[in-house]
């Protein structure tokens, strides 16, 4: 299975792309997505669309991670991101590739195994699960890449493919 991981933004969105074969893991690219910060709001994400269907095409993925949102304490940027995020999960929508959704904390406890991880935990453990020599820059690649590696954990989990308990039993 080939999981593309995105952390969205609109200035920087971040992307890995890496391959899953039975517990095993595979790192095959990464890196990020700007747009330029003198072009008009609408402009940036108008590209960011662009961009981001270029990459889905060209990376054929078999599943899409996103990130969702965490918001902090600075609330215009929190609505900016937002913005990108929207744009970002249109373009997935659009390609028909099947789109997964995970909390930071989702992210934490399937790539170090504790929700309330550090950021430093989290990209270390990563740059060791896929045999990495240096953790992957700039910050929102790494980002990405762990979102993919919790979507690659997660959707190979014995628990994925349990049959949902609709009894409530």
């Amino acid at each position: 299975m080939i999981v593309l991981g995105i952390d969205p933004g609109y200035a920087t969105t971040g992307f890995g792309l890496l391959e899953a074969n039975r517990g095993q893991f595979r790192l095959l690219q990464y890196g990020v997505i700007t747009t330029p910060p003198e072009l008009s709001f609408d402009r940036r994400l108008e590209m960011l669309y662009d961009d981001m269907t270029q990459l889905l095409c060209t990376t054929k993925p078999d599943a899409v991670a996103v990130e969702e949102l965490f918001w902090g304490r600075n609330i215009t940027t929190g609505i900016g991101v937002s913005h990108g995020r929207g744009v970002i999960l249109l373009a997935i929508a659009k390609s028909g590739i099947p789109l997964y959704e995970y909390t930071p904390m989702q992210v934490k406890q399937a790539v170090v195994g504790y929700g309330k991880a550090e950021k430093h935990q989290v990209m270390d453990m990563t740059r060791r699960i896929l045999k990495m020599e240096a953790v992957a820059r700039p910050d929102d690649a790494a980002d990405a890449i762990a979102i993919a590696l919790c979507h690659a954990r997660s959707s190979s989990s014995i628990l994925a493919h349990l049959p949902k308990n609709t009894e409530g039993k």
